[in-house]
């Protein structure tokens, strides 16, 4: 259930990323296939995440310390980027154009993801 959680509040951030950035585009007919959609970015997003996040984070730890944490947004951005071009690949219709979008809507998924976890209850 907590999995299912997660992947409801990663797809409802980068909704939000999608409906405020520039560059970010969710395409797709009904609200069902862009609910669907998100839902599947989510998981895609989700698995880059867990995957590639703590090996960057071990291989550039120097970086990491040198600009005090700020390599991190530049890191999320391009997981987002990928995870654009794996979304392409198994031809899920989302889009992220360039840097700068991803860079913004990075930290808009980290920002709305934040706020939904503070409403839900670790423990469950």
């Amino acid at each position: 259930m907590k999995i299912l959680i997660r992947v409801v509040i990663a797809a409802v951030a980068l909704w939000v990323a999608s409906a405020v950035v520039d560059g970010i585009d969710l395409e797709g007919g009904s609200d069902g296939e862009k609910a669907l959609t998100l839902l599947v970015v989510a998981v895609v997003f989700g698995v880059i995440n867990a995957v590639l996040k703590p090996i960057i984070k071990v291989v550039g730890c120097a970086f990491y310390v040198l600009t005090l944490g700020l390599i991190a947004l530049v890191v999320n951005a391009a997981l987002l980027m990928l995870t654009s071009w794996i979304a392409g690949e198994i031809g899920v219709p989302f889009h992220v154009e360039w840097f700068w979008p991803a860079f913004w809507g990075a930290i808009i998924v980290g920002l709305v993801s934040w706020l939904l976890n503070l409403f839900v209850d670790d423990e469950r």
